[in-house]
């Protein structure tokens, strides 16, 4: 596993990101057909958790074969490699948290998945029009993403795993520090009812998933496009 990528800049077309999926591609798709999403030069990146809880997680698999998606692991991804290759895990809340679709599968299924979410990174950056954008699933450990990208190269440390995947912290305590060395920090992990920045730090999982809605954001301008401004 690679725990942390760099991408290119896209000369081409867009990119947009957009916060937790839980299974529910046909409304993401709806959702980048409104924007004109063109796969042939746009690229989508998400935060992660991209399936448990919504009717096909199973579509992951065809999502993640796509050239122009790039997610990192959420909590999620992560929840069902623990379970196939070893680590303390809940069944319970794992099957409560919506990942008895994975559970029930045959064990050479069960595989398919995990080796490919294995191979997600832990964090993404790509540099945009706006400067360096950086994506996580829940929050960065440290004040500077230098710090951050040089302890994933180094080693797969499990606190720092921890907070990447599953912090709650920002938002609990309104923390409106600057992450430094980027533009922005794309994180999804914790629902919020709108888009949501505290610092440089975008808070993208608008309940798509569930009752709310996806929000899609253009990395080059930072602009929501999905809600539309006023909508």
């Amino acid at each position: 596993m690679t725990l942390f990528r760099r991408l290119a800049a896209n000369s081409k077309g867009r990119d947009l990101a957009v916060g937790d999926i839980h299974g529910h591609f046909a409304r993401l798709q709806r959702c980048l057909d409104a924007v004109g999403f063109n796969p042939l030069v746009d690229r989508l990146f998400s935060v992660g958790d991209l399936v448990d809880r919504g009717p096909h997680s199973e579509q992951a698999l065809h999502w993640l074969a796509q050239p122009w998606f790039h997610p990192v692991q959420g909590n999620h991804e992560a929840l069902a490699v623990t379970y196939l290759r070893g680590g303390r895990l809940d069944l319970d809340m794992y099957r409560a948290a919506g990942g008895g679709w994975f559970l029930d599968l045959p064990s050479s299924e069960q595989l398919r998945f995990v080796e490919v979410f294995a191979n997600l990174p832990l964090a993404l950056e790509v540099p945009t029009e706006a400067g360096l954008i950086g994506l996580l699933h829940a929050d960065s450990p440290f004040a500077d993403w230098p710090t951050l990208r040089r302890r994933l190269q180094a080693e797969d440390d499990p606190q720092v795993r921890e907070v990447c995947q599953w912090s709650r912290r920002r938002l609990k305590e309104g923390d409106t520090q600057r992450v430094q060395g980027l533009a922005a920090l794309l994180v999804g992990h914790t629902p919020v009812l709108q888009v949501k920045q505290l610092g440089n730090v975008w808070h993208l999982d608008t309940g798509g998933w569930s009752s709310g809605h996806f929000s899609l954001l253009d990395m080059n301008r930072l602009v929501l496009l999905s809600p539309a401004p006023g909508e």
